[in-house]
């Protein structure tokens, strides 16, 4: 028959009697309303966790961009200061 707590697709079989349920979500027929409610805000606070991580990643994106940028920065004005330098040299060179 259908497995504990969601119904088989169209041609779809439930797993056999007694076997696992489907995933590990899945809640088995007896289920009281306040182990849901205990599941419920379970999966609340894992929202609210992962939510307060996220913004914590975008931060740490942000200011990584921000290095990056800095970093590009002084690259550019150290190729900058190479290149004068060598031009220079090749000049008093006369190369």
């Amino acid at each position: 028959g259908p497995s504990p707590g969601r119904l088989p697709a169209a041609g779809e079989e439930g797993p056999a009697e007694g076997g696992p349920p489907d995933h590990s979500y899945s809640l088995s027929s007896g289920t009281t309303s306040e182990e849901l409610l205990r599941k419920l805000n379970e999966q609340r606070d894992i929202i609210a966790l992962l939510e307060v991580k996220m913004k914590e990643m975008k931060g740490s994106i942000r200011r990584l961009r921000l290095a990056e940028a800095q970093l590009r920065e002084e690259i550019r004005e150290k190729d900058r200061l190479l290149h004068a330098a060598s031009a220079g040299t090749r000049k008093r060179h006369g190369l």
